[in-house]
């Protein structure tokens, strides 16, 4: 049984930087599948955000690696996001997913932030 689970601040302030993890358990990162970060802001669509394969190597949206960072920590099985310089426009659910090819076959319950002063 495979299970994400995101944690985090709910409630960050524009200027400052946005911190969330991802728990894996059933599955390890280090095998097989490529774990990804994704959001969706309100009256939007989802947006990728970046990727970090088994590796270890990451894989970011060109529209969020100026101050987006990915890593892990295997030892733990988790998975982080770094997300700089928040706006406003950050506000969103943000999940952590497992990638196989071109879908994603397991996704955690999302962890709604939330930038504002």
């Amino acid at each position: 049984q495979v299970r994400l689970q995101e944690s985090g601040p709910g409630l960050v302030k524009p200027s400052q930087m946005l911190s969330l993890t991802c728990t894996v358990s059933g599955a390890l990162i280090t095998k097989t599948y490529a774990w990804s970060w994704i959001r969706q802001s309100p009256g939007k669509g989802l947006e990728w955000m970046g990727t970090i394969n088994w590796d270890g190597d990451p894989f970011l949206s060109l529209s969020f690696e100026s101050r987006t960072s990915i890593s892990r920590d295997t030892s733990k099985n988790q998975l982080f996001l770094q997300l700089n310089s928040v706006t406003p426009e950050d506000t969103a659910v943000y999940y952590c997913a497992r990638a196989g090819g071109m879908m994603y076959d397991y996704w955690g319950q999302g962890t709604q932030v939330t930038v504002s002063s």
